[in-house]
């Protein structure tokens, strides 16, 4: 049951794949919760089931998208306390309507734009396609400082049910068995969140003065693995060696030239995160930065070797 005096929540792209996680955990925390949809959306079988979960859950669909009128756009914001956008790949430039309206209606106080990776200012050395998207990521954060909009930047890393199912070996549809690609030396640590807690984290730091203007990192400390480590846990839990190929780093870069989209996006991803390590190459500055499993110590994280228990 939503509570009245909770902060309203508005979700935009919340039918997407890290915005139901979202839609769900506001519903779930009791925050009155609002989900942007549009109407083919609602009209798709494919999307039934989870708009009927949010039915079930108490969100209020509201339909439109970001390329509604300006004015269409400030009288939904003007609904709600809070705005998240989950839009991913091409809507993520068009979040410059969003803040356009979000400046005029006044009332909003915190922006969490659709960040949900890696922090993208502190990424070094991305190689194209990905590169585009994280300017792109940091183009709209410059944005939102710029209107003085009270924001919080989620950076949750690696979505935990997106890369552990398959270890995002090619066409598998399990974790290895027998052999397992690695790209680069496998030592460069990367972190892992479960998309159902990163929902609840987002939800927590919403009306969290300690988020305010900062980023919050999601950095669970049982999830900070590389990828040797976790072919090493994996390798314990079926109780069987892996044949390991290496991919070398000018292996990876030909082949992010020579594949199509969107598998040279993925593999562009993975060179920061895997051969680069960039979501592990900092330690977080206090000044602009917070971490979510030190301000919300009573959330239980799911842990990678939890998780994969159910491939075994």
């Amino acid at each position: 049951m939503a509570d009245p005096q909770k902060s309203k929540i508005l979700v935009i792209g919340g039918t997407g794949y890290i915005g139901k996680f979202i839609v769900e955990a506001s519903a779930k925390a009791n925050h009155p919760t609002f989900a942007l949809v549009r109407e083919t959306t609602v009209n798709d079988p494919a999307k039934g089931k989870l708009i009927q979960n949010f039915k079930n859950l108490g969100v209020t669909l509201l339909y439109g998208d970001l390329n509604d009128e300006h004015e269409s756009l400030v009288k939904v914001i003007k609904k709600v306390d809070v705005v998240i956008s989950t839009v991913g790949g091409l809507p993520l430039p068009d979040q410059t309507k969003l803040i356009a309206a979000i400046k005029e209606a006044g009332n909003v106080k915190r922006f969490l734009p659709s960040e949900f990776g890696i922090d993208v200012d502190r990424v070094n050395d991305a190689v194209e396609p990905a590169k585009s998207l994280y300017v792109t990521k940091a183009q709209i954060r410059r944005a939102i400082e710029a209107e003085g909009i009270p924001y919080t930047y989620v950076a949750c890393n690696c979505f935990a049910c997106y890369f552990l199912p398959t270890f995002l070996q090619p066409g598998a549809t399990s974790p290895p068995r027998d052999k397992v690609i690695i790209l680069g030396d496998g030592n460069s640590k990367a972190i892992f969140a479960k998309e159902e807690d990163i929902g609840t984290y987002t939800i927590r730091a919403v009306d969290d003065p300690r988020t305010q203007n900062k980023v919050l990192h999601l950095r669970p400390p049982r999830n900070i693995y590389s990828f040797n480590e976790l072919v090493a846990l994996w390798e314990k839990k079926i109780g069987k060696a892996l044949w390991k190929v290496y991919v070398p780093e000018d292996k990876l870069l030909n082949d992010i030239i020579e594949s199509p989209f969107p598998q040279n996006v993925i593999l562009a991803i993975e060179h920061t995160v895997f051969v680069k390590g960039d979501q592990t190459s900092f330690e977080i500055e206090p000044s602009i930065g917070v971490e979510a499993s030190e301000l919300y110590p009573d959330v239980e994280y799911t842990t990678v070797e939890d998780y994969l228990d159910q491939f075994v």
